[in-house]
Formats: structure tokens, C-alpha cells, sequence
């Protein structure tokens, strides 16, 4: 927030002293840089070792990133003031919360379930798994994670971890570009993408207590699903779930760690997240 007096002072600066008058891509660029700098160690900006890798998992939040089919809220952005009217750069937003890549809290299906702020940091920082069923999704929109992926998994790369997040990796978020390819309405008026199915969900709580699970697609249920069971199952076990991933593909099936960075909205049932992953 800026206090009294800033838009004068800077312009006065600049009148007075001949500051130069960055543009409006350089000034965020330099932003970035400074925030990134700060936030994270020096060896890991500049390193590319195995051990020390970094993946950002979320889309870029924009206005036209594709909702859920019949989602209640339409993304709005609106410049408020700019560098050169006002001295400053700032945007409003308007967002139903479970848009973009984002979080869904207990809440978002259970009543009185935890909500974001509830959430724990701990949680928030998990082994992650990935569980690749693109080959599948593929020839079936429709496809679902089950069971029996998460046996092949094991046989190939070990146990996944206890308090893990298990994320999917359908291939599908190469199709965010799209509202009409990412939400694939078909005849029948019903979207079609994969998603977990809730014997898999049901597995992973009582066989290896997860902490979460996260999809490439617009929901945690595949698009044809009319009940939300895999939603009620995990949320209802007080679990939470992340939607819209990118760049799963991109990550090995197992050893990084997931960071989800929700923010802790007041009496929140999600909310959208930087999600990255580092291993």
C-alpha cells in the first residue's frame, strides 16, 4: 500500500532529478528479479544439478484461463492506475476462488470442513508423486486414475510415501491455451477429461494416508462426473485437493517435494496457489 503523498513524490523526483522512465515490462521484470533474489538461496537460482531442481507447476493467472463449465463467477481485470498517470502500477480483480491453478480447501464440499487459513504449513509441503496416465488419456477423455496405476507405480519406482500429494499427469494441461479444447464439451453437452476415480482416492487415504492429490484438468473428478464422488471422498476424509497443474511432465514420478502456496483467505474454501515443485 502506498502512503500519503507517493504519486507527488515521485513525480517530483523524476521532474527534479531526471530519474529515467522505465516502461511498464522492465519495471515488473525488475520486480520479479528483486522478489525472486530475496526468496530463494543463492545456489539454487543458479544451479541445475539433479538435486537441486526447481518446477513451477502453476499457469499463469489470466482472464481468460478456462473455468469449469457453469462456474458461477467470470474473471474480471481491470487496470486501477499506472506508472504514467499515477506514479504506480496496480490491478483489481475480480475471481470465483477456484479458478486458475488452485487449492480446494475441505470446505469447498464439506460443511464446517477446515478452510484455507486452517490449512497447515506442514501439509502444504509434501513428497510429491506423479502418476503419469497420458498414454491413456490420450485415446480416452474420459480416463480415470485407479488402483491399479498406483500397483504399476510401485513395482517401478517404490512405495509412494506416506503424507504424500498424489498428482496426475494427464497430458491435459497442454491444452489450457484453449477453453474450448480444455473443457471438450462433447454432443452430449457433458465436459470430457480424465480424473481421479474414487476407488483410487479411497486407496490412497487408507493404504498410504496422503495428504493430498492434484490434476492437470479442470477438477479432481473426471469433466463427465455428475456426482463429485472423488470431491466428497477426499475433502470429506479432510484432505485437499489442487486443480489446473501444469508441468507435471516435468517432474520425475517421484523424490521432489511440493510446495503449495495458498493464500490464507478469511473463512476460504480454496483459493488459487503458486504450486512448484523442487528436487
Amino acid at each position: 500500500m502506498c502512503l500519503p503523498g507517493t504519486i507527488e513524490t515521485v513525480r517530483q523526483r523524476v521532474e527534479q532529478e531526471g530519474l529515467p522512465k522505465l516502461d511498464r515490462r522492465t519495471a515488473l521484470l525488475g520486480a520479479a528479479g528483486v522478489a525472486v533474489a530475496a526468496a530463494l538461496p543463492a545456489r539454487a537460482l543458479g544451479s541445475t544439478t539433479p538435486t537441486n531442481r526447481l518446477q513451477d507447476l502453476t499457469h499463469v493467472f489470466r482472464k481468460d484461463f478456462p473455468l469449469f463449465l457453469g462456474a458461477p463467477v467470470a474473471t474480471e481485470r481491470d487496470v486501477i492506475v499506472t506508472v504514467p498517470a499515477n506514479g504506480f502500477y496496480a490491478q483489481r480483480w475480480s475471481f470465483w476462488e477456484h479458478a486458475g491453478t488452485h487449492l480446494d480447501a475441505p470446505a469447498h464440499f464439506v460443511a464446517d470442513g477446515r478452510q484455507s487459513p486452517e490449512l497447515t504449513l506442514d501439509e502444504l509441503v509434501r513428497p510429491l508423486v506423479v502418476i503419469d496416465i497420458s498414454a491413456r488419456a490420450a485415446g480416452d477423455p474420459d480416463a480415470l486414475v485407479l488402483p491399479s496405476d498406483f500397483v504399476a507405480f510401485e513395482r517401478r519406482h517404490g512405495r509412494i510415501p506416506r503424507g504424500a500429494v498424489v498428482a496426475m499427469n494427464s497430458g491435459w494441461a497442454s491444452r489450457a491455451g484453449s477453453v474450448d479444447a480444455y473443457r471438450n464439451v462433447g454432443p452430449d453437452g457433458v465436459q470430457h477429461f480424465p480424473g481421479f476415480g474414487k476407488a483410487a482416492v479411497e486407496w490412497l487415504i487408507a493404504e498410504r494416508d496422503i495428504a493430498a492429490i492434484g490434476v492437470d484438468t479442470l477438477s479432481l473428478d473426471h469433466g463427465r462426473s455428475a456426482t463429485f464422488d472423488t470431491h466428497l471422498t477426499l475433502l470429506g476424509a479432510n484432505r485437499y485437493g489442487i486443480e489446473n497443474l501444469a508441468n507435471l511432465g516435468h517432474v520425475p514420478p517421484r523424490g521432489a517435494t511440493i510446495f503449495v502456496g495458498v493464500i490464507p483467505w478469511e473463512h476460504g474454501s480454496g483459493g488459487p496457489a503458486r504450486v512448484f515443485a523442487r528436487w
